[in-house]
């Protein structure tokens, strides 16, 4: 890939690294494709079980590449719209991923980059380094599909003001708002974030897929159609071949204790 770099480690743990430092990793249309094409990948191999998304250079992702911006500005209405359902194809793909994503953030992430990181499961960001922020509205654009996404993740008083304002927020505020999962020193960052990957990758695979299906399927719902969803899922979950392994492995060790 020209815009990324993959790696996959030992231990179910797969790296997606955002790889334009020089453009401080603004999003370019080849980018976005790639990045559906990378999670695609990782999301259809059943050894890998977490995604750590992250970037090379100062930036985590500055938004939207300059050159794209300004083609953007002569598209007309139909390119817009195929151009905007890139970006809607990507994000709706990470997000979907049915395996544990983790937003590993140690710079700016700007507008379109802040979204990319919203709709990862975790963020893990850098006390020092790290800001977050949607920029959309200081250029006459609207934040519409982060925003769909931020607005499911922090609620609509949080999201109007994120969104309205453009301010750039700290880590450590981002955490207090519910944006971002943890924050670390700077020189704990690779720490952290790894040690949050294991953490993850040691749960069931199956059960962190279904249980991502039903957060994101109880969105909107109500009460009763929410628990005939997860009654469902629940049926789907206990039917699996590691649920049962995991059972029968936790019972031995239970019998073993006594």
């Amino acid at each position: 890939m020209e815009t990324l770099q993959l790696e996959r480690r030992d231990g179910g743990i797969a790296t997606i690294r955002l790889n334009r430092p020089e453009k401080r990793n603004a999003l370019s249309p080849h980018m976005l494709v790639e990045l559906e094409r990378a999670f695609e990948q990782l999301c259809g191999d059943e050894q890998v079980r977490v995604i750590v998304l992250e970037a090379n250079g100062t930036a985590f992702c500055a938004g939207a590449d300059l050159e794209y911006l300004q083609a953007m500005s002569r598209y007309s209405s139909l390119e817009n719209l195929s151009d905007s359902l890139v970006l809607e194809r990507t994000f709706r793909t990470i997000y979907r991923c049915p395996k544990a994503t983790i937003a590993k953030v140690h710079g700016p992430a700007i507008a379109g980059g802040c979204g990319l990181a919203t709709i990862c499961d975790f963020i893990v960001a850098s006390r020092q380094k790290a800001l977050f922020g949607y920029s959309e509205v200081r250029i006459g654009f609207i934040p519409a599909i982060v925003g769909a996404y931020l607005l499911q993740k922090v609620g609509d008083s949080i999201a109007r003001r994120l969104l309205l304002s453009a301010e750039l927020i700290t880590a450590d505020e981002a955490h207090r708002i519910g944006l971002v999962s943890y924050v670390v020193e700077h020189d704990q960052l690779d720490i952290a974030t790894a040690e949050l990957a294991e953490k993850l990758a040691a749960n069931s695979a199956s059960s962190i897929a279904l249980t991502k299906r039903l957060l994101d399927g109880m969105h909107g719902m109500a009460l009763d159609g929410a628990l005939h969803y997860a009654a469902a899922l629940n049926v789907i979950a206990r039917g699996t071949d590691d649920c049962r392994q995991r059972i029968a492995e936790f019972l031995h060790q239970s019998k073993s204790s006594q």
